[in-house]
């Protein structure tokens, strides 16, 4: 869904607010920094992770694959959308540690398949993308020719509850949420208005500050939408996010180059990560703190 050129779109307000976020040099007692990210029990050699994209276009068989290939080689985390029990066991195989994203399909018998075949195929963790309930009219949204359907409270901890996985909830953009996301047991979230579904929504970065403070502490953090670079991925994480998704910035490497395009844009936004780290006297990721990001008023 775009809006370009429409004064709601809210990809254009979320690059706006990105660039008007400014970073604060700070060079005495700095060192070469650690990009390194652990989560759920593995260590990663960045934090920044693919977006829960689905259906690709590759260079040579399945993008999805071949995405989860480039994840494998950059030593990054990989979501992973819509897609089959055997794509997603394709994307396993590549050695690639995984989050399944399902959606909240109107056939639940759907939804604890797939919950069911992300934990016996060895996913990392499960989530669900409930920014795709609804269509823009308020209806039940259709994917793909397949019907949605919101879940209430207790049906969702439910799934929660018995995925036997850390359970991610996607499409969060508010403390509320956040808060709510927390207390029926999810382990991370991921903040992200889809690419703009909602016109007019609040940048990913503008809510992260009061998200992270609802939070306190009980979720990991994902950040999506418009993270272009390392810079980007900087900002997120100085506000508080864990990680960063991408999405749109390693589709052309993938369909141009296949698994070397991925790992090599992720690698490629990592060092620009590393650089500004090292610029800012951070030797690890814990070091980013929201003192380091100036909002721009000139």
């Amino acid at each position: 869904m775009g809006y370009q050129g429409y004064a709601g779109d809210a990809n254009r307000i979320t690059r706006e607010y990105l660039d008007s976020l400014l970073i604060e040099m700070r060079h005495i007692g700095a060192a070469v920094p650690d990009t390194g990210f652990k989560l759920f029990g593995r260590r990663f050699a960045s934090p920044i992770a693919t977006a829960a994209l689905s259906h690709l276009k590759g260079r040579e068989g399945s993008g999805m694959v071949e995405m989860a290939q480039g994840c494998a080689r950059a030593r990054a985390l990989c979501f992973a959308g819509m897609g089959d029990e055997e794509e997603l066991k394709q994307m396993l195989a590549t050695g690639a540690a995984l989050i399944k994203i399902i959606k909240p399909y109107a056939d639940r018998g759907m939804i604890a398949s797939r919950l069911r075949a992300a934990k016996e195929q060895g996913a990392l963790a499960v989530g669900m993308d409930l920014d795709h309930s609804f269509d823009g009219a308020g209806r039940p949204d259709v994917v793909l020719g397949i019907p949605m359907a919101p879940l209430g409270r207790e049906e969702l901890a439910a799934y929660i509850a018995a995925a036997g996985l850390p359970f991610i909830i996607k499409g969060v953009l508010s403390a509320r949420d956040a808060r709510l996301a927390a207390d029926l047991g999810a382990a991370g979230i991921v903040v992200s208005h889809h690419h703009g579904i909602l016109p007019y929504a609040v940048p990913p970065l503008m809510a992260l500050p009061d998200i992270v403070r609802a939070a306190e502490g009980r979720l990991k953090i994902f950040v999506d939408c418009g993270i272009n670079d390392g810079f980007d991925v900087f900002k997120a994480l100085a506000l508080g996010a864990d990680a960063a998704c991408v999405g749109r910035v390693i589709m052309g490497p993938l369909e141009e180059q296949g698994p070397e395009g991925v790992s090599g844009k992720i690698e490629e936004m990592t060092a620009q990560l590393a650089g500004a780290m090292a610029r800012t006297a951070c030797a690890t990721l814990g070091d980013l703190e929201p003192g380091l990001i100036r909002r721009r008023d000139f």
